[in-house]
């Protein structure tokens, strides 16, 4: 009895007047009713669609069809669809139990945009139920059996890369490390056709490594696409739509080239393997990064114990608990805390000095025992924390995040409070410790201005900062720094690191500081030490700068 429409004259056999009889009349009228409309059952289908529910889907059919569920992940694949809104429009009846919905379907495509089309639906009444009558041409209009989707891209000119000044850094006239920052160009191989869509296909320029790939959707922009129905011999192409590319979008940093080049020229011709970076106090924006090595970033993503360049963190930490600048402590030749023996640089002792002296002379055997007197290690961690210590630094690239564990012990308490036992630090994260003196703030270091900073800017406490540059002053004109040639009026902090195994302890040469509205970290790995090898490579960078 399939497609027997209401309203119609229907011959009753004897059977179907017994059937009367035994139903006392009403039961044979929904016997042979047809349930439903048609209206609601393209209405189930579509939402089926939009939510991507092919079982839903099927449920609605009036016939199973092997071609169903293929012909739907083909589009989602052929067309990169990410997602689908079907709006239903008109339904009108066709003939005897037959009708047709219309509607409009709007694609999200990867890469693409969105495009819209519209169809149409068929239906039939099929064992007394409304059910959509399936074939390729529901899913478009010009579909057929054995075609499937396929979409082809024409990209833009790609975006440009600048320094803050506007020049272009993403050629290869730039320096090493601006290249390794900025990354490179290659050719997109299977794989990252299935990270970054069918817009791409394998051999297309994309980005790798550093800000290139990064910000590759941005600088990239979005491709002219061709939305294409491709025949059952895989050659015949037919243009279904056309969605208009845009151009990328350039990408500024705030890299400084001036600065840059000074920074470039301190640390190339140095027969060790140095770091250095760059900042601007006041804003936070990155001025340079420059590795005298290529390969892996040390600038960005080393890790290393900061050595005594922690002691200016330490420092805060005890001006906090009342130890004043010209209050005198002792800088013995050796002292033990917790059972960690303490010596200082080359075994030296000052005896009694003032706070801002054994500052400037790095005195390890006085702030050992005077973190452990009047910090311990839940205040030490958080005067660390509030240098940007244990905080993810978003800068558009790779970049180590600091990390200070809370001391387990009086002796990690001690060896913390001088910048070893088990802290770790890049050039850059050291550059805006030295950044926050200068200015009195610690801002989160900025590469990309675009880049919304997860970190807000943390103040010093109040009166620490004009402590500090007298401590940091007295470490260039009398301590550590003062034979490196520094100019008259840069503030710093050397620091001497020892890593490796117990055995054979090597030591890196760090040196931190600013001058005027810059501020900079210097890092010499396997340097003999940081007044007598790193600082002068920043003497030789703000020199050049005049």
């Amino acid at each position: 009895m399939d497609g027997v429409p209401s309203g119609r004259t229907i011959a009753i056999t004897a059977v179907s007047v017994a059937l009367v009889a035994g139903a006392a009349g009403g039961g044979a009228w929904w016997y042979l009713h047809t349930r439903g409309t048609p209206q609601e059952t393209a209405q189930r289908f579509a939402q089926a669609w939009q939510r991507g529910d092919l079982a839903a889907m099927r449920a609605e059919l009036g016939a199973p069809d092997p071609a169903f569920d293929r012909t739907y992940e083909a589009m989602r694949e052929g067309w990169a669809v990410e997602g689908t809104a079907v709006r239903l429009g008109t339904v009108r009846e066709t003939g005897d139990d037959t009708a047709q919905a219309a509607y409009s379907a709007t694609l999200t495509m990867k890469n693409v945009g969105e495009w819209s089309y519209s169809g149409t639906i068929d239906l039939a009444v099929v064992d007394r139920h409304w059910r959509v009558r399936w074939s390729p041409e529901a899913v478009h209009p010009d579909l057929a059996a054995g075609s499937s989707f396929a979409l082809k891209a024409k990209w833009p000119e790609r975006a440009a890369i600048t320094a803050a000044g506007g020049e272009r850094i993403d050629g290869a006239d730039v320096s090493g490390s601006i290249q390794q920052l900025v990354g490179f160009l290659d050719k997109a191989t299977a794989k990252d056709v299935r990270k970054l869509g069918p817009s791409y296909k394998a051999g297309d320029a994309i980005g790798r490594g550093g800000l290139q790939e990064t910000f590759q959707e941005r600088l990239a922009g979005t491709p002219t696409t061709e939305i294409q129905i491709t025949g059952a011999d895989k050659k015949t192409v037919k243009v279904v739509g056309k969605i208009e590319g845009e151009k990328g979008e350039p990408l500024q940093t705030t890299l400084d080239l001036r600065v840059h080049q000074a920074a470039v020229g301190a640390v190339r011709d140095l027969d060790k393997t140095a770091s250095m970076v760059v900042i601007r106090p006041s804003t936070g924006e990155i001025l340079s990064v420059v590795n005298n090595r290529g390969g892996f970033n040390r600038a960005l993503d080393g890790n290393y114990p900061p050595g005594s360049t922690f002691k200016a963190i330490t420092a805060v930490g005890l001006l906090q608990a009342g130890i004043d600048p010209g209050e005198r402590v002792t800088c013995p030749k050796d002292v033990n805390v917790g059972g960690l023996p303490i010596r200082n640089s080359n075994h030296s002792a000052y005896g009694s000095v003032t706070f801002t002296d054994s500052f400037a002379h790095s005195c390890n055997t006085t702030f050992a025992p005077l973190t452990k007197e009047h910090l311990g290690a839940d205040e030490l961690l958080r005067t660390a924390e509030l240098f940007g210590f244990n905080k993810p630094l978003d800068i558009g690239v790779p970049a180590a995040k600091g990390s200070f564990p809370r001391a387990e012990s009086d002796a990690e308490l001690a060896a913390e409070s001088f910048g070893q036992g088990r802290i770790t630090a890049s050039p850059l994260l050291m550059a805006s410790v030295a950044a926050a003196f200068a200015d009195g703030t610690w801002r989160p270091p900025t590469l990309v201005p675009s880049i919304e900073q997860k970190n807000q800017p943390q103040e010093l406490p109040e009166g620490v900062t004009e402590a500090m540059h007298r401590l940091m002053s007295a470490v260039v004109t009398r301590g550590t720094a003062k034979d490196a040639g520094l100019p008259r009026g840069t503030r710093g902090k050397t620091g001497t690191a020892e890593f490796g195994p117990a055995g054979d302890l090597k030591t890196h040469a760090w040196f931190i500081g600013y001058r005027d509205d810059l501020a900079f970290a210097v890092i010499v790995e396997e340097g003999e030490g940081g007044g007598a090898v790193a600082a002068p490579v920043a003497a030789d960078f703000l020199r050049a700068l005049g």
